[in-house]
């Protein structure tokens, strides 16, 4: 090794520590931040849902933890490589982002007042301006086939399942995706049953996303009855019940 060699090695030594060192900063400041959105997003949901509503009026009166929880999500960089990390954000994200467009044109009384409610109207999330339907379909739907996610995004109606009063986290989301899931099949809303006429209503919900419950040459029925107790027979005739676009709120 010749000198000019010997003496090139605390430069690149440096060179790579301070490399590392940015890449330790920089992801435990992520790691920080989502932990914080999380934390927050918890705390503001469980002051201010109950039995799936919204108290709408008093977020609308005091918008500052709205906000400040906007801001911080906007900062947050996630990845696909952690993948419960990812889905539980953006889910968070989503329902976080529908009660702010709802506070934004407050007072109304339904989402679709709003006529580009879900695929117009844009929000500041993990440094890119999304709309809530791309968070759904682009995001989440079309990278994890998890047709569960339909139950956890809450469109802020009523005819929506409820939105809980605490935030999906990484560590427990396969088991809120369930969780939820199964209480709204078993429920007598999304599912309504008439064994006398052998017949199935179910939520538009299964209709606007029938191929997300239809993979692999599965009926509705099917998906239905993997997370149902009172299985449904197949032989039964399906239809869609209408759905409840009233605000989710509560006073």
């Amino acid at each position: 090794m010749d000198e000019l060699q010997i003496n090139n090695i605390p430069k690149i030594m440096k060179k790579y520590i301070s490399i590392i060192l940015f890449l330790v900063f920089t992801s435990f400041t992520f790691s920080q931040s989502t932990s914080d959105f999380l934390t927050q997003m918890d705390s503001f949901l469980k002051e201010n849902v109950l039995d799936g509503k919204v108290a709408y009026s008093k977020i609308h009166k005091n918008q500052n933890t709205l906000n400040n929880l906007m801001d911080v999500a906007c900062k947050i960089s996630v990845s696909k490589e952690n993948a419960n990390l990812y889905q539980a954000f953006w889910i968070n994200a989503y329902n976080l982002s529908v009660i702010k467009g709802v506070i934004d044109d407050y007072p109304m009384k339904s989402p679709l007042d709003n006529a580009g409610f879900f695929d117009k109207t844009t929000y500041k999330l993990a440094g890119k301006q999304i709309t809530l339907n791309d968070i759904e379909k682009k995001l989440l739907i079309a990278q994890f086939k998890d047709a569960r996610f339909h139950f956890v995004l809450v469109c802020g109606a009523i005819g929506c399942p409820p939105l809980i009063n605490k935030a999906y986290l990484p560590d427990t989301l396969d088991a809120q995706l369930t969780e939820q899931t199964t209480l709204a099949i078993n429920g007598d809303y999304f599912i309504r049953v008439n064994a006398k006429k052998k017949r199935v209503a179910v939520s538009e919900i299964f209709k606007w996303y029938k191929k997300d419950f239809t993979k692999n040459k599965t009926s509705e029925v099917d998906f239905i009855n993997k997370y149902r107790t009172d299985k449904i027979p197949n032989t039964y005739k399906l239809s869609y019940h209408s759905y409840d676009w009233k605000l989710n709120s509560f006073k």
